[in-house]
């Protein structure tokens, strides 16, 4: 049997693709912004190309989600 292991970013490399995904956000709009993530999610789950991983994922990001709160820093 083989395992797998899921390639993690460096946090550097991290914190560069959560600012610029933050910034293709905002370039998407209020009006636009579901459907960019929507969008987003499944070319991304095209390139891991393991159904139950997506799933995974999307449970996880689901785990604790904060309220958003217009004093956070």
């Amino acid at each position: 049997m083989t395992t797998t292991t899921t390639p993690q970013l460096q946090p550097d490399a991290r914190d560069r693709l959560y600012a610029e995904c933050a910034r293709a956000i905002t370039e998407a709009g209020a009006e636009r912004e579901s459907l960019f993530l929507a969008r987003l999610a499944l070319l991304l789950f095209e390139q891991v190309g393991d159904e139950a991983r997506c799933r995974t994922a999307l449970a996880d990001a689901l785990w604790a989600l904060p309220v958003p709160s217009l004093s956070a820093s």
